[in-house]
């Protein structure tokens, strides 16, 4: 071997050593930091004592490291220290604090039981401190309220309501009295994700709008998610209401329930065994049109619904759950007329935590909406609806003190089913005939990051990937030129084009298909922990399409899918706003603004027919859409005296430009599109809105609520002259909804007397007297244009839903 050979392999072997020298160092050195700062993870479930209710959003703090932690919606905390010995605070509003001495040298599960500060009727005592932000937090546009404050707010007929409750909060509105649905800051109905225990609710109302369909005592927690979404949500570009029901006390039978003026309602739920398995069961409905046929009136209406729930314990690490929801509403006149419509949905639900830092959730979810309709004097049935089966597994994995994870996977299979009609008698001439049916999978994938950078500063930041594939149907149209709508250069107007060929693409493949990248991130700025600052940006996609020429949704819009002619709704969207904790918390302010973009929002062409349309891409255009506002939101927290004043000030607008289409002969057609192109207000537009709720403690036995509402006119047509025409008079409009309907207002009062307590009696129990519209305001649903018999001349017709309503309700619980 050569000196040079030798001198490398020298030089060879004395590096190796010394690198062996240097990681045993560096290992050292990792190892003696590592050590010094060694952490240790405490984590476990909080619930209530008396029943074992699980509790969100409870505060576990720690107040030597100025920081803390908060339950998951299935109650799980986790969080990881450095070792050492330190007080720990556990506290909710309406329950006793806890405070406990916590030594960490090692991991440690512990879970905690909260004993209730005093009995209260409702079952869940929780209140303000559910629904204030945390100003620490990078949460954004997000309102909650418990199941007391829905309780509490005077509603028509005295019923407690879901859904009339949000229109008090800012960004929120509907299209009227008894009118289904909300819309959120300047959305359509469609664009809102409903969701009951996870599962998809398509139609969240109760005799076309007077109810909704969630019973306020099966109701654990309600979120309405407005912007800054996170990105485990996904679908719907407006927003994300998401409801919990309660799990069931786990601990002893109790009944609750009501007595009101047109609905009654009972709860029980109880232990099948002892803290480990629970069952609850509740069911509502409503009787007034009983007493119908004492006025010799054959119309019926009336509805019903039921909710399910049994949850068991099988150890410290696995729980299983099964919910259910199912309601109906039937709608008849003199039994010529009959209309069925409601939801059934059901969730199988595993809770595993895999370590004391990683907790998964399973689900799977079935959905239908179904909408019957019998017309006994045309002589055929109508049935439609939609079907979807959901997988879903999320995880929340707690990295350490500063960095949560959240991540999953969701798959939804749809069946949309646009309309069946059936002979209902011999003699009907009807044939039995299937509209075609539609079938679509929605698939994403998400992770999120929750990443505490500072004590003043924190992030969100997350992506969600989703991907939509439209399947095969039994039958597709085909147009010439790919184009299902004609414009008419002479007329300037747009028509249904002729089909030129139908094919069968067979149900194995695939029409159409759209994958989208979602990102979402949202941030909070603290000062002194009193104020903050916080901003988002938030991109949805939604693939589902609401078909409906009305204000507000009805039973018979049918839902369809994106596809070769439909494309998906885009959503950008960004907020920011400043939250502030005024007087040690009892006040609190926030103020948002917003502004939201959105792509591909489906338009109609004038005199659109949208019922039993088996080629609905006929008589639809892709548009854009665009809202922006101001939102404020001032609560008064503590004391006796508690509520809220909500202003918001926004606009929402669509635009459908003229497409340019190419002739045969290469030049191109520009067309007026709709309201020529230009921006005009969407029927949700409500330029100003006020809401104030207020909420007054005046003794032991008595309560005293009020709210107040004042709403900009909703948008709508007049005409704006009329012609006669082969001795007809027709009426022609002007550009959409440049007018609008005078201004809602009203002030609603209720009181609730709550007997003193007889520690003998079980039984608990109060009144509640309500006034709706107490100023007796005729608010316009409505304005329609008639000639009047005796002078001949036109008059307009103002249509109201509901004068002044007094009611009783009596509540109950043992």
């Amino acid at each position: 071997m050569n000196l040079g050979k030798r001198l490398s392999i020298s030089f060879f072997m004395n590096h190796v050593h010394l690198s062996r020298k240097c990681l045993s160092l560096l290992f050292f050195i990792t190892f003696t930091i590592v050590s010094a700062q060694e952490k240790f993870t405490l984590s476990g479930t909080i619930s209530e004592a008396s029943s074992n209710e699980t509790l969100i959003g409870v505060t576990i703090v720690f107040p030597e490291l100025r920081t803390g932690v908060t339950t998951n919606e299935y109650g799980f905390y986790s969080i990881t220290l450095p070792q050492g010995e330190y007080e720990v605070i556990v506290s909710y509003l309406g329950f006793q604090d806890v405070r406990e001495s916590v030594n960490l040298t090692e991991d440690i599960k512990k879970d905690f039981r909260l004993v209730e500060e005093m009995s209260e009727l409702d079952e869940v005592v929780v209140t303000d401190d559910v629904e204030r932000l945390d100003i620490k937090k990078p949460q954004i546009s997000v309102n909650s309220l418990s199941s007391q404050t829905i309780k509490q707010i005077p509603v028509v007929l005295g019923e407690a309501d879901v859904i009339k409750s949000l229109i008090l909060l800012p960004g929120v509105t509907n299209a009227g009295e008894a009118s289904s649905g909300f819309n959120v800051r300047g959305g359509a109905a469609d664009q809102n994700l409903i969701l009951l225990d996870e599962a998809i609710v398509f139609n969240s109302s109760h005799l076309f709008g007077f109810f909704s369909v969630f019973n306020p005592d099966a109701i654990k927690d309600v979120k309405l998610f407005k912007g800054g979404i996170p990105a485990r949500y996904g679908g719907r570009v407006s927003s994300v209401l998401d409801i919990f029901q309660k799990e069931g006390n786990s601990k002893e039978l109790k009944v609750s329930g009501g007595i009101g003026a047109v609905a009654s309602r009972l709860l029980v739920e109880g232990p099948i065994d002892k803290d480990r398995t629970a069952f609850l069961i509740g069911g509502r409905a409503s009787y007034a049109h009983l007493f119908l046929p004492l006025f010799d009136i054959d119309n019926r209406a009336y509805f019903y619904d039921l909710n399910t729930k049994i949850n068991h314990r099988i150890n410290e690490r696995n729980s299983i759950f099964l919910s259910g929801y199912f309601g109906r509403d039937l709608f008849s006149i003199n039994d010529s007329f009959v209309n069925v419509y409601g939801n059934a949905v059901g969730n199988f639900r595993w809770n595993h935590l895999f370590s004391d830092k990683l907790f998964s959730n399973l689900s799977v979810i079935y959905s239908d909406y179904f909408y019957g309709l019998e017309l006994d004097f045309v002589g055929f049935e109508w049935d439609s609806g939609i079907q979807n089966f959901n997988l879903k597994y999320d995880l929340k994995h707690y990295l350490n003190d500063k960095i949560t994870l959240d991540y999953g996977l969701n798959n939804i299979y749809y069946v949309f089913n646009p309309g069946k009609i059936k002979p209902n008698r011999e003699d009907s001439g009807i044939v039995e005939d299937q509209l075609t049916k539609k079938y679509a999978n929605e698939t994403a994938a998400y992770v999120s990051v929750e990443h505490k950078v500072s004590e003043q500063l924190s992030l969100n930041y997350g992506l969600r990937v989703s991907h939509f594939n439209r399947l095969g149907q039994d039958e597709l149209f085909v147009y010439e030129n790919d184009n299902p709508v004609i414009f008419d250069p002479f007329l300037l107007v747009y028509r249904e084009a002729v089909p030129i060929d139908t094919i069968n693409p067979g149900r194995g493949g695939s029409l159409d298909n759209f994958t989208n990248l979602e990102p979402r991130v949202s941030l909070a700025y603290n000062f002194q922990g009193k104020s903050s600052i916080k901003a988002s940006y938030t991109r949805l996609a939604q693939y589902l399409h609401l078909l409906s020429n009305t204000n507000s949704p009805t039973p018979l819009d049918v839902w369809t899918p994106s596809g070769p002619f439909v494309e998906p709704q885009l959503l950008d969207q960004y907020a920011v706003g400043y939250f502030r904790d005024i007087n040690e918390g009892e006040f609190s302010l926030e103020v948002e603004a917003f502004y939201k973009d959105i792509q591909n929002r489906i338009d109609y062409i004038d005199g659109a027919d949208l019922i039993a349309n088996d080629a609905i891409e006929q008589v639809i255009l892709n548009g854009e859409a665009r809202a922006y506002g101001l939102e404020l939101l001032l609560r008064k927290n503590e004391g006796v005296f508690k509520g809220w004043l909500a202003y918001t000030l926004s606009r929402s607008e669509q635009r459908t430009p003229g497409r340019t289409l190419p002739f045969d002969n290469g030049r191109s057609n520009l067309e007026t599109g709709i309201n020529f192109g230009e921006w005009y207000s969407t029927p949700f537009d409500k330029t100003h809105d006020i809401s104030v709720f207020a909420s007054y403690d005046a003794s032991e036995k008595w309560n005293f609520n009020a709210n107040f509402i004042y709403q900009t006119g909703q948008p709508t047509n007049f005409p704006e002259g009329q012609f006669e025409f082969q001795g007809l008079t027709v009426p022609f409009f002007g550009l959409r909804n440049q007018e609008r309907l005078p201004d809602f207002h009203r002030l609603d009062i209720s009181a609730t007397l709550t007997p003193k307590r007889n520690k003998r009696k079980k039984v608990q129990s109060e009144w509640v007297f309500s006034i709706y519209n107490v100023y007796n305001r005729m608010n316009a649903a409505s304005i329609n244009f008639r000639e009047n018999e005796d002078t001949g001349r036109n008059e307009a017709l103002r249509t109201s839903i509901f004068g002044i309503i007094p009611s009783v309700t009596y509540n109950f619980k043992f």
